[in-house]
């Protein structure tokens, strides 16, 4: 029995269709048995593609179970349907085009624009198992994928964006046809941004080999558009490039805005109306900082809705796409070990530290934005939502998403004696920025607490501060000690050094440390705080990719989990406001600190003030 419309023939058994008619409300009007065993559907072309979308999962998920499709195939296929509902109208569009031919036997499943009729097997190229390549037709190699850099001679493109890129081309993660598009306002051709960005360009240590003829590739494919003063005129203009190196084919596009935050809202704006493609999904990356305040990124926010839907919208922070971050829902949710304990009943409190050394030079705008907008207001609140929410109902982006902004909405509101404030002194002498305002704030310690009951009373300390003696990121999850300790005589006076830990550390040596309580061997008994230690770079044999990679690669895959949604950004602006307007108002000034040292006497107190022993440096 073979299933025929147009130029649509897929052979299986009867029992695989009769089972999977049974998906379509209404099939009996669509599917119609004729002489010869050979199933005939009729019906609107539209109606008829959108319910073969599901026949086709389905008909993929009975050949996973018997044969061993690779699963990340079939989600090829649902973030193909999840960009349908990115575009709906570009799906008549799609359908009248009738450009598939999808042919499945042995277990094996393609799809590729043909002809009427169906091709010769033997023809048909094997399917990439990288997941963005998964859900595109040939364009007869033309571009299914464009990503526009705009901003693309900023430093941020050529240390980061560019580079990440490649590293996702040469690894498959991207697909072979793949147009990269720098835009910005110098005045350049193909070749000079070519040769701007091919310095930057590196394949990782365990991804040498033919490496330069990846390279070239890549830089092959990658094309610059001077935009001009008008954005309007030069979307316009980046519109009609993209559409003649894509060839009239169906394409998605990515826009990554790298640009000055005063001139991120006109350029999006311009983006949306003159450079959006309607023949596929569309999705804009926009960089912090996410506003100067809660007014300003309202009104932003509010701009950026009006052109777009949420789901199109990507709020980048790169150090959300550290693996320390991803690792938290999966140490919670996959080990049965850490889940039960995960509340007020068993820990004590929890530390969110981030410190910089003197080699991280920060962004430009970071006077007058300060370490509370730069680094708190995303990266930490973000960790510890990741940290605190409930378990999501999926690991879809959604459902985590609306459960991280629970917990931020459940933060209390903080008062000035639970907020420490500092700032470095430098000289002309050191190599950071000696020009910062008096109240531009360089550390920033807090206590938090959510109100919920998995949480009531249990403290949450960050503490994100540069110029500080050593880089450390790392999550410090220290629990309650054991009621009625047979062995407290032996471990002395400070019960605290003897308090169980978990440690996640990203920086420096990435690893996982478990601290308990042991015996010394020997004669006697002597008890000692021993660390079970998985360290990352002994275990595992592979570079640790940028987070810039990460977090493209989500892009494109679609999943927006570590991205911030509006009502998380506001959420976390509701919590950060007050400080804001204390420091505004000369309520609260930062306290001085050594340049190189460790911060702020006042956070020391601030621990101590809330039962927590200071994390050592």
């Amino acid at each position: 029995m073979s299933v025929s419309i147009s130029h649509f023939s897929i052979p299986f058994s009867e029992s695989s269709i009769a089972s999977s008619i049974s998906l379509f409300p209404g099939s009996a009007n669509s599917f119609r048995l004729s002489k010869g065993s050979r199933l005939v559907l009729h019906g609107g072309a539209g109606s008829f593609c959108w319910r073969f979308r599901g026949l086709k999962l389905r008909i993929l998920k009975r050949l996973n179970r018997r044969q061993n499709v690779p699963a990340n195939e079939l989600k090829g296929i649902r973030n193909q349907d999840k960009a349908q509902s990115e575009n709906p109208s570009s799906k008549d569009e799609q359908y009248s085009e009738a450009a598939s031919t999808i042919s499945l036997s042995n277990g094996s499943a393609e799809e590729h624009t043909g002809t009427t009729s169906q091709p010769n097997r033997s023809t048909l190229p094997p399917v990439r198992t990288s997941s963005s390549n998964l859900n595109v037709d040939d364009n007869h190699g033309r571009p299914s994928l464009c990503i526009a850099v705009i901003g693309a001679t900023g430093e941020l493109a050529k240390k980061k964006i560019f580079p990440a890129l490649f590293a996702l081309y040469y690894s498959g993660f991207l697909p072979e046809n793949v147009g990269i598009f720098g835009y910005s306002r110098k005045d350049l051709t193909d070749e000079e941004l070519r040769s701007l960005i091919a310095s930057t360009l590196t394949c990782r240590i365990d991804h040498q080999r033919d490496c330069g003829d990846k390279m070239d590739a890549f830089l092959s494919r990658t094309y610059y558009l001077n935009g001009g003063y008008d954005n309007k005129e030069g979307m316009s203009k980046l519109n009609s490039r993209m559409e003649q190196i894509e060839g009239g084919y169906r394409a998605n596009r990515i826009f990554y805005l790298s640009v000055p935050h005063e001139a991120l809202q006109d350029v999006a704006s311009s983006l949306a109306d003159n450079a959006q493609t309607k023949k596929g999904w569309n999705r804009i990356i926009v960089e912090k900082p996410f506003g100067f305040d809660a007014v300003s990124s309202q009104l932003f926010t509010k701009s950026l809705l009006s052109k777009y839907e949420e789901k199109q919208i990507y709020r980048i922070d790169h150090l959300l796409g550290r693996n320390l971050i991803e690792n938290l829902t999966v140490l919670r949710f996959s080990n049965l070990v850490f889940e039960p304990l995960w509340s007020r009943t068993y820990i004590r409190n929890v530390q969110v530290i981030l410190s910089e050394d003197l080699s991280m030079p920060r962004g430009r705008y970071f006077d007058g934005y300060g370490v509370i907008r730069d680094i708190v207001h995303s990266h930490m609140l973000q960790t510890i939502a990741l940290l605190a929410m409930e378990p999501p109902i999926s690991l879809d982006g959604e459902d985590i998403r609306n459960e991280k902004v629970k917990v931020l909405r459940s933060i209390r509101e903080l008062e000035p004696s639970d907020v420490i404030l500092g700032q470095y002194k430098a000289t002309s002498q050191d190599k950071v920025d000696v020009s910062l305002s008096s109240r531009t704030p360089t550390f920033f310690a807090a206590a938090l607490y959510i109100d919920n009951a998995r949480w009531d009373g249990v403290p949450f300390m960050i503490k994100a501060g540069v110029g500080l003696i050593k880089h450390r990121l790392e999550i410090r999850i220290q629990f309650n000690s054991v009621p009625g300790n047979l062995y407290r005589e032996r471990i002395g006076h400070n019960t605290d050094l003897a308090t169980n830990e978990l440690i996640l550390r990203d920086v420096p040596d990435e690893a996982i440390l478990v601290k308990i309580n042991n015996k010394i061997p020997g004669l006697g008994l002597h008890l000692d705080a021993s660390e079970l230690n998985l360290l990352y770079k002994d275990k595992y044999n592979a570079e640790v990719p940028d987070s810039y990679e990460h977090l493209l690669l989500d892009v494109i895959d679609g999943d927006n989990h570590l991205f911030l949604r509006s009502d998380e950004l506001a959420a976390a602006w509701n919590i950060i406001t007050p400080v804001l307007q204390w420091i505004d108002q000369n309520n609260m000034a930062p306290e001085l600190y050594e340049l190189g040292g460790r911060g702020p006497v006042g956070s020391y107190y601030l621990w101590a003030k809330h039962g927590v022993r200071w994390a050592d440096d």
